[in-house]
């Protein structure tokens, strides 16, 4: 390849370097630690939190619109004027040289549409920030503290049941369906951030990161959920809902949480009806009043799957979800249903409402859920079903937690570690070489920084066994330059001239390199397959290292050598401080 071509290619690796690099470092140098914990939410958390905010903006607003309607509109309200010129040129009408309070309020239609507008600002700045945590590289639980427990499949409950041990194929589906469960679970008891995986055939790794209580992590594992079915007063839901519609901020506080009008009566509760957006993000889609009374709970549910169900007209077809109680659960049911034909029936979790439905007929053992759902939220709901109980028993088997005091320590030794042996290997070289080794030092910092860029890119996470893999990788990269120095020497003393010394170097040098690492990289695809989750990451580290070496070595120190030595300016190549070198 000419040097014109080399110059591109490095330039253009270097851009896409920088731009793989880019949401590393914005995260973690330019995203505020506040932002960071908001972000590390689950997604539920998330939407309470955007309209936590959007209650009390609301309410910050309509005041300024009514006692000081004139006055100019904070900057920290800024983000609503793209929104209100949209109203604006909806309705064909020009917009205001200067935004006032009053100005801004009435170019929305209703309280509701002012509340939805700041609850969709909100929740995008925190979801894009979440998004932007998903292309950086994370720290291990070793590094930034954490829980982690590891789980076995406990198969005795099944043989019991079954009169036989559950096969490889069995038990692996009812161990997915278990970490479904578990990720509702955790969800719920806003843990953030779980990585919940199958390691081997028959366990299931919780790793949570950050500062999570044991306490808290074991009641989720214990918890059955509380999951029940209860009646819902119609007529109060329809006059709860249109309220709503009208003032959205009279129902929720600054926190989120939903607040119960004074005209509800005792024995009936206020409860949110929740769904998922097309982003799978569950929100509160209208609200529902329920009678306290439980007609079922449940312990019952025996299983459940979704289904199909249909009318006479195919097109029509929906996914239905099926759930089967157990034989007491079915006498209750059969005994309520029959009572309470043509009412309304919702499904109740954790004080959330998931479905409703009305009573048609006496419903015994076999129940059906019909309505309009989509793939998605018929399997989530399904999930939620059989959050009561988890269809593979497990037991811990260990359970360890890393303090976030003490991630820190190990991020900071971590650091030095890397810091040190980087600083005494281009000592070392410049030392050794001279001018050259400042070329193997430079090739040695590019190819610290493509690594550092591929691993954000892969959204890996760092350990301290990752980072003994990266600063073997630049040792060997090093080594590299080494074997190519080492060749250039015995040809400068044959008497060649500067670019022969260099062409000749780089080119016996060439095939000992791609020997040492080819053999190198399938060690490493070797530990990949077949290591443990940290043997992995050092194998990863290793992997993408070397290729990141063979670049740097054979291509941009090549090329630096090029650039500065030629045939037509006849200069001599100088690997050491002494000048016949």
């Amino acid at each position: 390849m000419k040097k014109t071509g080399r110059i591109m290619l490095v330039l253009l690796v270097v851009a896409v370097a920088s731009f793989l690099l880019y949401p590393t470092v914005k995260w973690y140098c330019f995203t505020p630690e506040a932002t960071k914990q908001l972000a590390a939410g689950s997604n539920l958390q998330i939407r309470e939190y955007s309209r936590g905010q959007a209650s009390r903006d609301v309410r910050v607003l309509m005041d300024k619109a009514l006692n000081d309607g004139e006055g100019q509109v904070s900057p920290e309200y800024k983000y609503l004027e793209k929104v209100a010129k949209e109203n604006l040129k909806a309705k064909g009408k020009s917009v205001p040289s200067k935004w006032t309070w009053y100005s801004m309020v009435a170019t929305f239609a209703s309280e509701g549409d002012l509340f939805d507008a700041i609850e969709e600002e909100k929740r995008t700045e925190i979801m894009n920030v979440k998004n932007l945590s998903s292309r950086v590289l994370n720290l291990g639980l070793d590094l930034r503290g954490g829980m982690s427990v590891l789980l076995d499949a406990d198969t005795t409950a099944f043989e019991e049941k079954n009169g036989r041990k559950p096969t490889e194929s069995e038990l692996e589906a009812l161990l997915k369906e278990d970490i479904d469960v578990l990720s509702a679970r955790i969800d719920q008891f806003g843990v953030t951030e779980p990585d919940i995986r199958l390691q081997g055939k028959d366990q299931i790794l919780i790793e949570i990161p950050g500062e999570a209580d044991p306490e808290r992590v074991n009641s989720f594992l214990r918890s059955s959920g509380s999951l029940t079915f209860q009646l819902v007063d119609d007529t109060l839901t329809s006059r709860v809902n249109s309220e709503y519609k009208k003032n959205p901020s009279a129902f929720i506080d600054e926190n989120g949480v939903l607040v119960s009008p004074s005209y509800i009566p005792e024995g009936k509760t206020l409860a949110g009806y929740y769904a998922q957006d097309e982003y799978g993000i569950e929100f509160m889609k209208s609200l529902v009043v329920l009678y306290d009374e439980v007609a079922l709970d449940g312990s019952h549910i025996e299983s459940a799957k979704v289904g199909e169900s249909s009318t006479q007209n195919i097109s029509s077809i929906s996914p239905s979800i099926n759930f089967t109680l157990d034989s007491e659960g079915g006498k209750i049911f059969y005994s309520f249903t029959s009572r309470h034909k043509g009412e309304s029936l919702a499904v109740v979790m954790d004080g959330k409402v998931k479905s409703v439905a009305t009573i048609n007929d006496a419903i015994s053992q076999s129940v059906q859920l019909t309505g309009a759902f989509t793939a998605e939220e018929a399997q989530s709901l399904a999930v939620v079903l059989k959050t009561s109980s988890l269809p593979m028993a497990l037991k811990v088997v260990s359970q360890s937690a890393i303090g976030a005091t003490l991630g820190d320590d190990s991020v900071a030794l971590a650091l030095k570690a890397l810091l040190f042996g980087v600083l005494l290997v281009v000592v070392f070289m410049v030392a050794y070489y001279g001018l050259s080794g400042l070329v193997a030092d430079l090739a040695l910092l590019m190819n610290l920084f493509l690594m550092i860029s591929l691993l954000s890119a892969l959204n890996f996470t760092l350990t301290l066994a990752s980072i003994a893999g990266i600063v073997l990788t630049l040792g060997m990269a090093i080594d590299a330059n080494v074997i190519i120095y080492e060749r250039m020497k015995e040809e400068k003393a044959k008497g060649e001239a500067g670019f022969m010394v260099v062409k000749s170097g780089f080119s016996r040098a060439f095939w000992t390199i791609m020997d040492s690492n080819v053999t190198t990289i399938i060690a490493a695809a070797v530990l990949i397959v077949l290591g443990s989750s940290s043997v992995k990451g050092f194998a990863v580290t290793l992997a993408v290292g070397i290729g990141c070496s063979l670049f740097t070595a054979l291509l941009l120190s090549h090329l630096i050598f090029d650039l500065f030595i030629s045939e037509e300016n006849g200069r001599q190549v100088h690997i050491g401080w002494r000048k016949n070198r």
